[in-house]
This record gives structure tokens, sequence and C-alpha cells, in this order.
């Protein structure tokens, strides 16, 4: 076959190859404000992040919120799936192939103003009673393994909420990015709080399942990087969180 009919017919079948992949279902949770439902479809600055990501990969892909257990479910066992925005750790590392970071927060204790209580340890928490964390964070996981007795999941971040509402207990433990939303379901806002201390960084990532195709993963990560380059990640950033340190952002925008 002549050389020039070969080439073409190889990238013919690439094209072919492209234009046929399978649709990506992404998956999110109701996390205000990365992900959430407003007129009936998804938003949050995650979302607008991924949003980007499948236009500049020219991907097939649709957004499905769905509850946080189902869409790992479906993620450690489908090709072509995704779920965002999910911490990345050295527990969870082998189970996705990973596009990020996406954006960085802190999970920070916070008490009630008006308690007048100082927590700088993990030893503090342990003497201020129950503390109670959702089951499906990975907080919940790394508290665990430090054998706190006081530690009881919840099923949602609302059980936990309302639980430090009516001062059943003493801590409340959340993201800095994501809590106020949380404190505006409950009808409270940032002010009544009093941040004590950093348990731990939370990079965010797109966690693709292993069955999906890695060259088609390394794709969405070189968009992001584009994101990166751009400014196109700092704006969406800034956007959805105006407040955030300078510290925070620098450190992600380095993130590679």
């Amino acid at each position: 076959m002549n050389l020039k009919y070969l080439l073409a017919a190889l990238l013919f079948c690439s094209f072919c190859v492209h234009v046929t992949a399978a649709e990506l279902r992404l998956y999110t949770e109701d996390y205000r404000p990365f992900s959430y439902l407003e007129n009936g479809r998804p938003s949050g600055m995650a979302v607008a992040v991924v949003e980007e990501l499948i236009r500049r990969t020219g991907e097939q892909a649709r957004i499905e919120l769905v509850p946080w257990t189902r869409g790992y479910h479906q993620v450690r066992h489908q090709a072509d799936t995704a779920l965002f925005s999910t911490v990345r750790t050295a527990q969870r590392e082998a189970e996705f192939q990973w596009v990020g970071p996406i954006a960085r927060g802190y999970t920070r204790f916070y008490t009630h103003k008006d308690a007048g209580l100082r927590v700088t340890s993990l030893d503090d928490v342990r003497q201020l009673g129950t503390l109670a964390v959702p089951k499906q964070w990975y907080s919940y996981e790394l508290l665990r393994e430090q054998e706190l007795d006081n530690l009881y999941g919840v099923p949602t971040p609302q059980d936990m909420l309302r639980m430090f509402r009516h001062g059943r207990v003493k801590l409340l433990l959340a993201n800095n990015l994501t809590l106020d939303g949380m404190l505006a379901e409950q009808g409270m806002h940032a002010g009544q709080l009093q941040a004590q201390f950093d348990l731990m960084p939370n990079d965010s990532y797109i966690a693709f399942s292993l069955q999906t195709d890695a060259a088609r993963v390394a794709r969405w990560q070189q968009a992001l990087q584009q994101m990166r380059h751009d400014g196109s990640l700092e704006r969406i950033y800034r956007h959805w969180f105006p407040t955030a340190d300078e510290r925070t952002l620098v450190d992600l925008l380095r993130l590679e």
C-alpha cells in the first residue's frame, strides 16, 4: 500500500476510535459550593471546572448528582466513569486514576464562639465528648485510625450540623471551603464559630475508574494543566471562593 494512503488510513482509524468512545458518566454529590442542583441543572465550583474540561476535550459526557456511596460504587466497578470532587489519599490511591487537583481546602475543627474553648490537638478532642463525623468522609477514616474512642459516625454532614447546632456535640469538623454552605442549611453563619486547628489539607480531584482508557484520562489532565497555565482555573476558583486566602490559591496553582 502506498505510504500516503497507509498514513491516511491510520489517521482515519484513530479518528474513529475517538469519535466512538463511550460517553463518560461523571458522578458528583450535593456538596455546596462544589456541586449542587440549581433549577434542575448541576452547578458549583467543581461542576464549572468539569464542564470546561468537557468542552476542551470534546468529550461526550454527562454529569449526575447522586449519593456519594452510589457514585463511589459505580466508579469502582464501571469503565468510562468518574467521581468528583474526591479527596486523594494514600488509601484510595490505587483505586482510581486521578485528574487534578481542582481545589485545595483545609479540614478544620470549629467550636461555638461563645463556648470559650481552646482546642489545639487530638488529645484535646478526646476530652470534649462525642465527635460526630460523616462516615463517608476521609476524615472519619483518618480519625478512626487514630483510635479516637469518642468518634461517632453519622450518615450525612447535615446530621453532624444538627447535632452541633443543638449542642449535642461541642466540635464541628468541616472543610473551610464548604463551611458557609453547610452552616446556611442550618440557619447559621461563620461568625458564630471559632476556628480551632487544621486536621489536614484537602486536595480535591476527579477520580476516574481504573477501567477507563488511560489515554482518555491523560487528555483530561492535559486540559486541566492548560486551564492552570492560562488562568482559567484561577478565575473559576476566585469566582466561587472570593475570600480564599492567597496561600491556598498559590499552592493550588503550583500543584501539577
